[in-house]
């Protein structure tokens, strides 16, 4: 737990008016809308033509800033953190950096409050944030807000105009699988669909992108709906199951925890379907391999180097230059017949390393070796 110890010497006692009005100035100093574009328009996109671009005081570095994450038992999430590591140790970056910290609270919504909470109070200057609830963190932004933190909110994004968002399309990769099985099905058929976290905007976003895609093709689609929370072992579990009781399926879709998908489809001889998934560099090489079996992929997501996207913009607002209040990433998407080996997957990587892991219009480009040489753990 963050605490801040503060003390009063006799000698600064008593503050003048002047003071105090000029302290609660600072803490209280809210960014100015001003035009476009922003400082590096090729990295920070606007999300859409209607963005607002923010320009927030500029603060003296180096600075402290925070990663309050809440899930992390899954891949995904513990690259995430070894890939914000790997970010935040850059000499460029930690040149700018004072101190940075990193808590995981699980999926427990108040505990990740509470460590944003805990941040504010002790003083950091900005905090990007994976957010477990896209409403429930209404009274610690508008703490931020009064207290001068930037707050960044990443991949699971705030539902607020007080946070900066920093995300690829949800919904449109939710649209990518569900038009990939509709162009394989053309009559439609039984779909399982393998979805995320309960709660969180990605699970929701591109639950939403999937059927309203699926419901629009005009063929019929029965949809059987499992919880994988974006792991291999939990998601392989629940196709087993999903097999064994209402299978077989005619064509697969998997928000993460992929490799398990189709790790469950070989242990159960279920036939190969067209799959439209996250990915996972595991994921990637079974398409690459049973392609001529009939499994078909469309392989889309983001990597988790959006965090080093969030820290930059974080920093980039502190720094005082223009950034969008929403930032767009680009999504990494590769599809059958296209999947090249050391390009789109690579065989002598570990199955759970997603690909497509770097934003090079941001600078941001990791090797396996920089991020799997980081820790998962809090520090």
């Amino acid at each position: 737990m963050l605490t801040l110890k503060t003390g009063k010497p006799a000698g600064l006692a008593v503050f003048s008016a002047s003071v105090f009005a000029l302290l609660c100035g600072a803490a209280y100093a809210e960014p100015q809308v001003v035009s476009g574009p922003a400082a590096e328009p090729g990295c920070m996109v606007p999300w859409a033509a209607d963005t607002q671009f923010l320009q927030y005081p500029k603060k003296e570095g180096p600075y402290r800033v925070a990663l309050a994450n809440g899930y992390i038992a899954n891949t995904w999430r513990i690259q995430m953190v070894q890939t914000a590591k790997a970010y935040a140790a850059q000499p460029d970056v930690a040149a700018k950096l004072k101190e940075f910290k990193v808590v995981s609270t699980g999926e427990d919504v108040p505990a990740q409050i509470s460590a944003i909470n805990n941040f504010i109070d002790a003083g950091y200057d900005a905090i990007v944030v994976n957010a477990q609830n896209p409403t429930a963190f209404g009274p610690v932004i508008k703490r931020a807000k009064e207290a001068g933190v930037i707050l960044v909110a990443f991949d699971n994004i705030l539902d607020t105009k007080d946070a900066i968002n920093v995300n690829v399309d949800q919904k449109g990769l939710g649209v990518i699988w569900a038009d990939w099985l509709a162009k394989h099905l053309p009559n439609g058929g039984k779909i399982l669909e393998v979805r995320g976290v309960a709660g969180t905007s990605v699970d929701t976003d591109r639950h939403n992108g999937i059927h309203e895609t699926l419901g629009a093709s005009g063929k019929k689609f029965e949809i059987t709906e499992v919880v994988g929370k974006w792991d291999d072992g939990v998601a392989q579990k629940a196709t087993a199951d999903a097999i064994a009781t209402n299978g077989p399926f005619d064509g697969i879709t998997a928000q993460g925890g992929d490799t398990g998908v189709v790790q469950a489809m070989m242990d159960a001889k279920h036939p190969m379907v067209p799959f439209g998934g996250e990915t996972e560099n595991g994921f990637r090489k079974f398409c690459a391999k049973f392609a001529s079996d009939g499994l078909k992929c469309s392989s889309a997501g983001t990597g988790p180097a959006q965090v080093a996207v969030a820290i930059k913009t974080a920093i980039a607002a502190l720094e005082g230059q223009v950034v969008p209040q929403a930032v767009k990433l680009p999504t990494a998407l590769v599809s059958d017949p296209d999947f090249k080996e050391g390009q789109d997957y690579y065989p002598d990587q570990s199955d759970n390393f997603f690909v497509g892991n770097s934003f090079p219009t941001c600078g941001i480009n990791f090797t396996a070796q920089e991020i799997m040489g980081q820790t998962q753990e809090n520090q």
